[in-house]
């Protein structure tokens, strides 16, 4: 590595700690296997990774040094063991202005993971580390953090890849919000309506506080806690909504139905669970005439709930005498991959092959499964659109590639890669994607997608709402949706055929 000193203006010492990235969340557990020790002694610092051994000195008082902190030292050399011999010593203008200093901290953090997991190492063919010197460089002048973290996302741009990007800590809480699928708040998803710039109520959570108030769909927020919500947007509304479960917030709201009836209502946060998962039993005439069961369920993302809130489903359903299942990943952009395989194994027996990975040197590593068995083996059908991305397409080609599900719909996104999430010092999170990913039948989907066997218009011919899993009123709903409509087709058919799966 060169030594990144030169022509530099050293001015302090800033001590880094690496944020602990979320392998396991976002990737299989398994495929992450580097262990590493620290030790200190007399300003050094022992470094152990896959076996080899050595120390390393930290630099001076008056500048900054990987040194100071091991995390990022194994982040950075671990994998490169010739690297250890070098000088690991880089140091850049300390900022005066105190929070562009905090954002500097950042970068270094960011451009390590980068560094040492970063699906392409050729960095969209540039000199990394010459990067970060250049980034030091351009964010020292600085006077404000919005600047210096535009900064960081200059650096990440260069990279050529828009899913390896850096979130807010704001952004990111909203993100683990979705993913845990558990918040401390009153139940209530809301959004800028685009005409009026008016905050509007998008739905409340069944049982939830705003649902108990009388609270619906439509209405508008005028006021949280005596503060006028004009030219404030939904997500920093919804951060005041949100609180310690116990604690209480009081809301302003015109009636959506009288269009100016305005109340005061004192809401107690709770604890809310967001489940992924909406279900319903189609009743269906068969061809021969007899009255059948479809199970549908609508899988909106990949949360840490949604293998089990899916398992939950289909069992409910099952009791119910429902024969046959429709999976709706439509406009479902992913999430936590993990969650998508454990779906996959629900619908498959065996060790079938889930997805084939590639990391970045090339190699190619199937994800299979051992000895599975399956929940159910009654006929599925999957229906997508080109909004089912990421761990959408991971489930589709799992199943479909399998031989357990038909595709119906129309093309998929085409995410093919695999982003890493790591919380940074400051709170904000860093998304790096690590890998690659062929379906099991090896169909690269990337940029390409997944190709429907059967495809299917997108109008509804009764526009409704989807269906809540406690409000069974709207299967009128579903049964006028096209693409379900085909799908049923495909289920009478697959069972005309006595076709088992």
């Amino acid at each position: 590595m060169k030594n990144l000193c030169r022509n530099l203006d050293i001015r302090a010492t800033i001590p880094v700690k690496l944020g602990k990235p979320s392998w396991e969340v976002l990737f299989p557990r398994r495929l992450w296997l580097p262990t590493w020790t620290r030790e200190r002694k007399e300003g050094k610092l022992r470094v152990q990774c896959g076996g080899k051994e050595g120390w390393i000195e930290s630099a001076g008082k008056s500048a900054f040094a990987f040194g100071v902190s091991g995390a990022v030292l194994f982040s950075v050399f671990c994998h490169s063991p010739a690297a250890l011999a070098e000088s690991l010593t880089v140091a850049f203008p300390v900022s005066r202005a105190p929070e562009v200093n905090a954002v500097q901290r950042t970068l270094v953090e960011a451009w390590g993971l980068i560094r040492e997991t970063f699906v392409d190492p050729t960095f969209n063919h540039q000199d990394w580390d010459l990067k970060l010197q250049q980034t030091m460089v351009e964010m020292f002048p600085l006077n404000s953090a919005d600047a210096a973290y535009t900064k960081i996302r200059g650096m990440l741009s260069t990279l050529g890849d828009p899913f390896t990007r850096i979130i807010s800590p704001k952004e990111y809480q909203g993100f683990r919000i979705g993913s845990d699928g558990n918040l401390q708040g009153v139940g209530l998803f809301i959004n800028v309506e685009p005409r009026t710039g008016h905050l509007v109520v998008l739905s409340c959570i069944d049982g939830s506080p705003a649902a108990r108030a009388g609270i619906h769909q439509g209405d508008e927020l005028i006021e949280i806690n005596g503060e006028r919500l004009d030219g404030i947007d939904s997500e920093t509304a919804a951060q005041r909504l949100r609180g310690n479960a116990g604690t209480t917030v009081t809301v302003k709201v015109k009636d959506s139905g009288t269009g100016s009836c305005i109340r005061e209502v004192k809401l107690p946060r709770e604890y809310i669970k967001l489940s992924p998962i909406s279900s319903a039993i189609i009743p269906h005439i068969s061809p021969d005439g007899h009255l059948t069961k479809t199970g549908y369920v609508k899988l909106s993302a990949f949360s840490q709930t949604a293998a089990e809130d899916m398992k939950n489903a289909i069992q409910e359903m099952a009791n119910q005498g429902v024969h046959s299942y429709i999976l709706d990943l439509r406009n479902n952009p992913g999430g936590l991959v993990k969650a998508g395989l454990d779906v996959a194994q629900m619908w498959l027996d065996g060790d079938e092959t889930l997805v084939n990975t590639i990391d970045r040197n090339g190699n190619m590593l199937p994800i299979n499964m051992v000895d599975g068995h399956a929940i159910t083996h009654d006929p599925l059908v999957v229906i997508v659109n080109e909004g089912s991305a990421s761990a959408s397409e991971i489930l589709a080609g799992a199943l479909h590639d399998n031989g357990r599900a038909i595709l119906v719909g129309h093309k998929t996104f085409g995410k093919g890669k695999i982003q890493s999430v790591t919380e940074l010092h400051d709170g904000s999170a860093l998304f790096v994607t690590v890998a690659k990913y062929l379906s099991p039948a090896l169909h690269d989907i990337d940029q390409v997608g997944i190709t429907p066997d059967v495809q299917c218009t997108t109008e509804m011919l009764n526009s409704a709402k989807e269906p809540s899993s406690k409000d069974k009123t709207s299967v009128s709903s579903l049964e006028a949706d096209s693409c379900i409509m085909v799908a049923e087709h495909e289920l009478d058919t697959k069972e005309s055929k006595g076709t088992a799966s």
